[in-house]
């Protein structure tokens, strides 16, 4: 099977995630990420440190809580088990895990330690400090009672695949983690782990291990550039009855190792936050193999979800919409899947702003498309990063041009405009304006042609009251689909 078509099998397998009901139970520490962002433009007069102006606060599952919202954002179903304090900053957990579909009930809450919090200051994409909240004393017995009392009772609810999440903070100790793999091996239930520490013999008998090049040399009792590391790694493996080991090795990539050794290669163009990638691999990991797939192809799969959460900012899960299109610009085929459902679309504009890329977002007809439409386009996406084309349906076509158009249907249409460099994003819109597609996208620049005026622009005063701005494009004279029907008809 070639490399492409391998992608586009699991292009249309991932769309199909979630379609069964069957469940992935995570176990582990969540914790809330915490995210103030904001500009820097001076130095305190106190002391020699900066002031940081504070412009967003967001809030977002973090640790095992991440692996779960990468898993339900994949369109798996998903139950979560952690321990969380009795404060805000549980709630504010709960809501985040809430908000991806996560499956909470068994969550257990503790008077006696706080919720675990990372508070991460940032100034522009700058990472300035990091402040955490949390306890990681032995659970009391109070609490283990509690925490093997919700495991065992969500383990007789007969999960597809579970997954230990483990951020050594005092929830996965020994006798858990052995109770969950003896149960689960017993029923074929596979167990991944997520692990931490130096005592990875808490982990004996799981189905894999997910370790990072760091933890993978801790374990080993090795150095993290000793060339022989991979093979202290599959002796490992060996010691632990593990059926493989993915060893998640940053720019090099995943080593997966099973009675052999598989190196795939680092499939990110650009790094942005290391955070969280690990999560996003071991979700995607387990979504494939619940879903059929070799744990080769399932890496293969994580690999590439890797490299689309390193290119954003913060701890950021995969989503089912940016995985698939990640496969298809893999596969060379990124154009077709520029034409989107809005659901889709809004998900990639989310994630383009996450990025701080700039929307633009034009309309029209684009009926024979012409040198006029193509330059008038290279002109929108020059003011901005991303440029999103709402495009006419056949029906709102006929009744902006009469009966006899348009000449091209609009799929065709759609098609062709997604294959422009200078297009990121086509949707097509029946509505006789293009305004509540503008207001869900809320663009940074609405862009049409110098034949209008600024007061002309439909979506115009609603792009400036979100502080965007319209941009009046230059045409081509002479250059018109009007015109091209004329001549073909003279």
């Amino acid at each position: 099977m070639t490399a492409t078509q391998t992608n586009s099998s699991l292009a249309a397998l991932v769309q199909h995630f979630g379609d069964t009901p069957q469940h992935v139970l995570v176990i582990g520490d969540v914790m809330l990420d915490r995210y103030l962002i904001g500009d820097v433009n001076r130095i305190s007069p106190e002391a020699p440190v900066p002031v940081l102006l504070i412009k967003s606060e967001q809030h977002c599952a973090g640790g095992a809580a991440n692996v779960a919202a990468n898993l339900a954002l994949l369109g798996i179903h998903t139950r979560m088990i952690g321990l969380i304090g009795e404060d805000n900053e549980a709630s504010l957990l709960l809501n985040a895990m809430h908000s991806h579909g996560i499956d909470t009930q068994a969550m257990i809450s503790t008077a006696t330690r706080p919720t675990i919090a990372k508070t991460r200051i940032l100034g522009g994409h700058q990472q300035m400090m990091r402040l955490d909240q949390e306890v990681t004393s032995e659970l009391t017995a109070s609490e283990a009672s509690h925490v093997t009392t919700a495991i065992q009772a969500a383990l007789e609810q007969q999960p597809a695949l579970v997954i230990l999440s483990d951020y050594a903070k005092g929830l996965l100790t020994e006798a858990i983690c052995q109770h969950v793999i003896h149960y689960c091996r017993a029923r074929e239930i596979p167990v991944l782990v997520d692990p931490k520490g130096r005592n990875y013999h808490k982990y004996r008998g799981a189905t894999a291990l997910t370790p990072n090049k760091k933890e993978t040399a801790e374990a080993c009792d090795s150095q993290v550039n000793d060339p022989a590391l991979i093979e202290k790694a599959s002796a490992l493996k060996t010691s632990l009855a593990l059926d493989f080991l993915a060893v998640t090795r940053g720019e090099e990539g995943i080593s997966l190792i099973t009675e052999s050794i598989e190196h795939l290669g680092a499939t990110a163009k650009q790094v942005f936050d290391v955070s969280g990638a690990g999560d996003t691999v071991i979700a995607t990991l387990a979504a494939g193999l619940i879903h059929g797939l070799t744990p080769l192809a399932s890496l293969s799969l994580a690999n590439i979800a890797a490299g689309v959460v390193v290119g954003k900012v913060g701890t950021v899960p995969i989503t089912k919409a940016d995985l698939v299109y990640a496969l298809a610009s893999a596969q060379g085929s990124m154009q077709a899947h520029k034409v989107s459902e809005l659901p889709d679309l809004l998900q990639k504009v989310a994630a383009w702003k996450q990025q701080g890329q700039r929307i633009v977002f034009t309309n029209g007809c684009f009926d024979l498309l012409h040198a006029g439409h193509v330059t008038y386009l290279e002109g929108a996406k020059k003011r901005g990063d991303k440029l999103v084309l709402g495009l006419n349906t056949d029906r709102s076509v006929s009744a902006l041009k009469g009966p006899t158009r348009p000449v091209v249907n609009e799929n065709d249409r759609a098609r062709v405009l997604a294959a422009l460099e200078s297009v990121d994003a086509v949707i097509l819109f029946d509505e006789d304006t293009p305004l509540a597609l503008i207001n869900a996208i809320r663009p940074h620049v609405i862009a049409k042609g110098s034949d209008y005026t600024a007061d002309q622009v439909v979506g115009g005063q609603e792009v400036l009251s979100w502080g965007g701005e319209i941009a009046l494009i230059d045409l081509v004279e002479g250059r018109s689909t009007s015109n091209l029907i004329k001549k073909m008809h003279a």
